[in-house]
This record gives C-alpha cells, sequence and structure tokens, in this order.
C-alpha cells in the first residue's frame, strides 16, 4: 500500500512538472520587439476604421509604460493598435499561442460604448503581458478584476472596426476587414455553428464569458490602407 501510495504521488510529482514545464517553455520576447515608432503607429491605429470614424477618435499608442493618448478626439470612438496580448486567453490552449507573437499588430477602433468597457480590457491584459504574465495568469487576473469590479461590467453589446489592409493577426496575416461585435456570453451555436474563419459570423473569441466577441467579415473592398507621412 505504501509502495502503490509512492508511485502514485511520484506519477503526480512528474506529471505536474511537466505541465509546469510546458507552462514556462513560452517566453516573451523582448518588450522592443513589441514597439513602434509613434508616427507609424498613429497611422496604423487610424486605419482600423473608415476615415469618417478614425478622423474624429482618439488615438493611443503603446508605450513602455502602457497605452497612452497620442491625439484627443471628439467622437467616443478610441482607436489602438492591439499586440499579442489581446488574444483570446478563455480557449484551449492551443489558441493562446498569440499571446507570445511579437510581431502581430491588430488596428482596431473601439465604439463609445466598446471604449468605456472593452479598452479597459485590452488595456489591463495589455499591462499583464508587458509584466510577464502567461496565458493562464492573464485570464486568472482579468476574471478576478472584472469580479471584483475592477473593470468595467460589459452588459450591452458593443463594436470595433478592424478594417486595416495592414493588420498582421498572427497565422492569419492581414486576414479580411470584419466587424467585432462584443457580446456578453454569446457562443457559436448562437450563431448557428459557423466555422469559425470563414466568411459567416462566428463567435470566435472567449466564448461564453463576459468577453465573447463576434467576428463578422466585411467586403474586401472596405480595407482601409494605412496612410504613411
Amino acid at each position: 500500500m505504501k509502495l502503490l501510495l509512492f508511485v502514485s504521488m511520484t506519477l503526480l510529482a512528474s506529471i505536474g512538472a511537466v505541465h509546469a514545464s510546458a507552462q514556462t517553455a513560452q517566453q516573451y520576447p523582448p518588450l522592443s520587439n513589441y514597439m513602434m515608432a509613434p508616427e507609424a503607429e498613429i497611422a496604423l491605429a487610424k486605419s482600423a476604421a473608415p476615415d469618417n470614424v478614425s478622423a474624429h477618435a482618439s488615438i493611443k499608442i503603446l508605450t513602455d509604460a502602457g497605452y497612452k493618448v497620442a491625439a484627443q478626439g471628439d467622437n467616443g470612438f478610441v482607436c489602438i493598435v492591439m499586440r499579442g496580448w489581446g488574444g483570446p486567453i478563455f480557449t484551449p490552449v492551443q489558441m493562446r499561442a498569440v499571446v507570445y507573437d511579437a510581431k502581430l499588430r491588430a488596428p482596431i477602433c473601439f465604439n463609445p460604448v466598446a471604449s468605456r468597457t472593452i479598452l479597459p480590457l485590452e488595456e489591463l491584459r495589455t499591462k499583464l503581458g508587458m509584466a510577464g504574465k502567461d496565458p493562464d495568469q492573464i485570464a486568472e487576473a482579468v476574471q478576478a478584476a472584472y469580479t471584483k469590479g475592477e473593470l468595467p461590467k460589459i452588459e450591452t453589446v458593443a463594436f470595433a472596426y478592424m478594417f486595416s489592409a495592414d493588420q498582421c493577426l498572427g497565422p492569419a496575416g492581414a486576414w479580411h476587414p470584419h466587424m467585432m461585435v462584443y457580446a456578453p456570453y454569446n457562443d457559436n451555436a448562437m450563431m448557428g455553428g459557423n466555422p469559425p474563419g470563414s466568411m459567416l459570423p462566428a463567435v470566435g473569441d472567449d466564448a461564453g464569458t463576459p468577453f465573447a466577441v463576434t467576428v463578422i467579415p466585411v467586403d474586401h473592398e472596405l480595407a482601409v490602407k494605412m496612410k504613411r507621412n
């Protein structure tokens, strides 16, 4: 009996060690790899939405202290360039590898509701990623902050544009211009089970959580090219 208990405990310890090793196998690249020249980041952020929206939106850029306002708008929209830390975290492990991708550049322009509710979430994810937290730690910290009321409650639908022709969404590359629809607790069955990544609306990120995102692709002719100075 003692031998069996010893073997079981040893096996559990070994499994735990393997799991811990897998968790620490991936490391974030240097923070400098995530940074952009301010002018380029502003231009890329503006390409997230049609000109009539982005011309009047506030623009925030990433600094070593997090996102900071680079230009103040007057329409309630806020455009930023998300990095890998903004990827889905309440998802299967293989989908969370994008969090470590320092090349990912995801211009997004939040509407006024999303600016109040989703932007603070993305800024927290960024802060945690910059602090070296892995996807599990980011998910735990986000959930704790939401539960404690440190993040705004997401109680209604919000929208964001991701129309940039120059976006780099990890393995998906530029993909298609699309709308992000933040619908709390939505899952893909509610959309009819359309395959994620197709040209049909589908819940692709964090399904079933308060942070669920429905992705709606639009005509590729609506893609917005980055305007370089």
